[in-house]
């Protein structure tokens, strides 16, 4: 300092003896606490600033989203493709795959019939006209004997139920063992024989008896001498009806011929129930005469209940 000066203009210190007394100066002490004060203040305000500044909100982010290749295919050789222009290809949707079934069903070996819609059927088919008298009585034969299919089993009989019913009292050496016919054998057989005197004709037959009535619906004949003549009767009571004429017997079959060596009869019962039932032998096949009579063979009788 120059003589004269209370203060060094550099550093601020007082000379020996002044107010200073010679220690730091003020200004030094000013100007550190002056730094720190504006310190203070400055992180007051960022603090209060970093407290009360708003959140910034979320900004949206745009995505590019690349678009699907378009499905290319190849044209067919010879033809034209994006609405005849060559050159363009156009895509085909191929047809989506057909689905199994669970169970395939087999083809069937044999060509199935064509279907005709219903528009196209203009007339019924005509039904051939049989000549008069042909087959009439077959037809009317197979109508009554009934083409269903017959019970699973016969009415079960006692082994006495079978025997002759010989209202005319014929020889009995003319008759064979009737029981023959409910013995379930159908090589056995119950026969009676023609007289000459009568011959054809015949007025004997084989007698069921069921022990109680019961309601029938159908009657099965297995014979081994085809062409005979019968009738089946059926009948209730204690006793017997005295002759095949008696009115005590109800007709549940009418005239048939015996074509066939098993033949099925629907019997016309009308809703009654029957104990005693009878084949009733009218006439004899054809073949037999005066001079040879012959006989009828009934080889299985057989009764099988009604299903109403």
């Amino acid at each position: 300092m120059q003589e004269g000066q209370d203060w060094c203009l550099q550093c601020g210190a007082g000379a020996p003896g002044s107010l200073n007394g010679g220690g730091p100066g003020w200004r030094t002490g000013v100007a550190i606490l002056g730094a720190t004060g504006l310190l203070v203040v400055g992180a007051s305000v960022a603090a209060y600033a970093a407290l009360t500044k708003p959140k910034p909100k979320p900004k949206a982010v745009a995505v590019a989203i690349k678009p699907a290749t378009p499905a290319t295919t190849t044209p067919l050789p010879g033809t034209t493709t994006g609405g005849g222009v060559p050159g363009i290809p156009t895509t085909v949707t191929p047809a989506p795959p057909k689905i199994p079934t669970q169970t395939p069903t087999p083809e069937s070996s044999e060509p199935s019939a064509p279907v005709f819609p219903e528009e196209t059927k203009t007339s019924s088919p005509t039904k051939s006209t049989p000549e008069p008298g042909a087959n009439e009585e077959g037809s009317k034969e197979r109508t009554e004997s009934g083409s269903s299919a017959e019970p699973p089993s016969p009415i079960l009989l006692d082994t006495n139920a079978a025997s002759v019913y010989n209202p005319y009292s014929y020889p009995a050496p003319l008759f064979g063992d009737p029981t023959l016919t409910i013995d379930g054998e159908a090589k056995t057989a119950w026969t009676a024989q023609v007289q000459s005197e009568k011959a054809p004709h015949m007025a004997e037959g084989l007698l069921l008896d069921l022990k109680s009535p019961q309601k029938l619906g159908t009657a099965a004949v297995k014979t081994s001498t085809t062409g005979a003549t019968v009738e089946i009767y059926g009948a209730n009571g204690a006793t017997l009806p005295a002759s095949i004429t008696d009115p005590a017997w109800t007709r549940l079959v009418g005239l048939k011929l015996l074509k066939k060596k098993d033949t099925h009869f629907k019997l016309k019962t009308g809703g009654k129930k029957f104990r005693y039932v009878v084949l009733w032998l009218v006439k004899a096949p054809a073949a037999s005469t005066a001079a040879k009579p012959g006989q009828v063979a009934i080889n299985e009788f057989e009764l099988f209940p009604s299903s109403r």
